[in-house]
């Protein structure tokens, strides 16, 4: 589990790619003195696991299934990644609860300034919209944020000037594409909804009396 907020911006200093994936070479610091051989870290919103490290850099080897539904496919030597560690239990969770399971990408339209933020706007594959709501979180390249706005499949985030500093969504050009991992828990509740089993006592009233609808 991880919180969105983005501990440092690692560089791509090696891509080696077979038809069974792809090992990402990341050139790093500061997190570097939280790993482990084994240890799972969010590289761009997605959950990987550390396969060998050093004094200034991790590797990790990224599944077929994992370059499939994220933007690793896209990734050049010398791009920028946002990493965190995971969260632990002496950690405020600042952001929001974020598996680091990425559900898909969505393209950056655009952004334009307001006030002191600038917000950004991306467009979502149709069939995860419902997952999107205004006010609710989202993580953005593993960025916890929160919705500012949706319309149809077009959805607007905003992000203060200290929080551009620290990642790399200020480097975004229209056509780029970002990692989105939707709320959790929305996922979890419609399955629930649409489950076969006659017993659940989860159903379109129960939703209605407590807010969720």
């Amino acid at each position: 589990m991880f919180t969105g907020l983005i501990e440092e911006k690692g560089k791509i200093i090696g891509l080696n790619r077979s038809l069974n994936g792809m090992e990402i070479t990341i050139e790093c610091k500061k997190v570097l003195s939280d790993l482990k051989i084994g240890a799972s870290i969010s590289i761009n919103g997605a959950c990987q696991s550390v396969t060998e490290f050093g004094v200034d850099y991790f590797k990790v080897q990224s599944s077929n299934e994992t370059l499939k539904v994220t933007n690793y496919k896209n990734l050049k030597i010398g791009d920028i990644v946002n990493l965190e560690c995971p969260l632990t239990l002496s950690k405020f969770i600042d952001g929001h609860i974020v598996s680091g399971h990425v559900d898909c990408i969505a393209e950056f339209l655009y952004s334009k300034q307001d006030g002191f933020s600038q917000e950004y706007f991306f467009k979502l594959p149709d069939s995860y919209t419902k997952y999107v709501v205004y006010k609710g979180s989202i993580a953005v390249n593993g960025v916890s944020l929160t919705v500012a706005s949706i319309n149809n499949n077009i959805f607007s985030a905003e992000l203060i000037p200290s929080t551009l500093k620290e990642v790399n969504l200020a480097s975004l050009k229209k056509g780029d594409y970002v990692n989105i991992e939707t709320d959790l828990f929305a996922k979890y509740v419609e399955k629930i909804y649409h489950s076969n089993d006659n017993t659940c006592k989860i159903n379109e009233n129960f939703l209605k009396a407590n807010g969720f609808i």
